[in-house]
């Protein structure tokens, strides 16, 4: 059994994809973020960067529970422990990974600072919004460029696409006239969401009542509680 410590956010997601779609047996643990959870003792002790998602996985290598954060791992981890959605073939594998680490150091950063400044920060900062904005412009067109190539970011669907998909769904939510502009992405997109397994991985939490941030929340997701040694 997977326990997956989880929130209903792009990072989230990945996990909650990848689990329904290879039909894992997982069982939600909520770490709810606005309420400061991630720096709970017994969270940090599975993900010490206070972060999630995580997972603990109680039948683990040598039949033994393992522990994991960071999302690319995770995903990683449990391609290797399935045997889905990651090539064994190692020319297609790498190019999997490659795609993999373009989301973990490209799209999720990129995406998560533009969203960051145009929407969360306390004051509107034009360069901050305008460096990240045509950041996550350029990433889509990256994307936009390769997709006109393969079907996938990877070749066949793997975790390179479970991973990126999320943050460019949360994306073009809130900046939907990117949409009119590449058509490969788009059509990407519609291929990924129209998914029964990402249907369901989207919809874990997704009920959950949102409200905007009340001023402590904002101060413990982006203020000086997160900076605080523990």
């Amino acid at each position: 059994m997977i326990d997956l410590y989880y929130w209903p956010t792009p990072n989230g997601h990945k996990v909650s994809i990848f689990l329904e779609e290879t039909a894992t047996p997982y069982r939600v643990v909520p770490v709810n973020i606005r309420k400061g959870e991630q720096f709970a003792p017994d969270f940090l002790k599975i993900s010490p960067n206070n972060r999630m998602p995580a997972i603990v996985d109680s039948e683990g290598p040598g039949g033994k529970p393992i522990a994991l954060f960071e999302s690319g791992a995770i995903l990683l981890y449990l391609a290797e422990k399935t045997g889905k959605l990651m090539p064994s073939e190692m020319r297609a594998r790498y190019g999997v990974i490659q795609w993999l680490m373009f989301q973990m150091a490209g799209v999720g950063p990129m995406f998560g600072q533009a969203g960051h400044f145009r929407n969360a920060a306390p004051e509107k900062i034009p360069y901050a919004i305008d460096r990240y904005t045509k950041e996550t412009h350029r990433l889509c067109d990256v994307m936009n460029k390769r997709l006109g190539e393969s079907a996938f970011l990877g070749g066949d669907y793997s975790i390179a696409d479970i991973a990126s998909y999320p943050w460019v769904v949360a994306a073009l939510r809130r900046e939907p006239e990117q949409l009119e502009s590449p058509p490969n992405l788009k059509r990407w997109i519609d291929a990924i969401g129209a998914r029964p397994a990402v249907k369901k991985g989207m919809a874990v939490m997704a009920d959950m009542p949102v409200h905007p941030l009340t001023d402590e929340e904002r101060s413990i997701l982006y203020g000086n509680k997160q900076f605080e040694k523990r």
